[in-house]
């Protein structure tokens, strides 16, 4: 299994960033897929979740109405479009396939500063 999470950067409080998680090794097109993020100091988060059609999905509080998630299960890839970014938000981004994180790649670091 690889998921290799990309699209982290530098980013203005306010802005957008879109985040991708390119998938292999598994049947991608049949496995629902997650979302979590770490900030510093701070456990793992889940923050959102997609049915393996993308037909349901599923965000935490914090983050409803400001970033979608997405896939194409053509492409084998994961997206989080994260519009509206707050201070909070910084950490480091990890796409899943179970929703404890114990099965995922490696990060895409998103850093909020004005």
């Amino acid at each position: 299994v690889q998921l290799q999470a990309s699209g982290g950067g530098l980013v203005q409080p306010g802005g957008s960033q879109r985040l991708s998680c390119v998938a292999s090794g598994f049947s991608f097109r049949s496995t629902p897929m997650y979302w979590l993020r770490q900030a510093p100091g701070k456990g793992l988060e889940l923050i959102s979740g997609i049915s393996s059609a993308g037909s349901t999905k599923h965000y935490i509080d914090s983050v409803k109405g400001r970033f979608t998630i997405s896939r194409d299960n053509v492409k084998n890839t994961l997206y989080l479009q994260m519009d509206n970014i707050l201070f909070e938000d910084a950490a480091e981004y990890y796409c899943a396939k179970d929703d404890r994180g114990d099965d995922r790649g490696q990060g895409t670091q998103v850093t909020v500063s004005s």
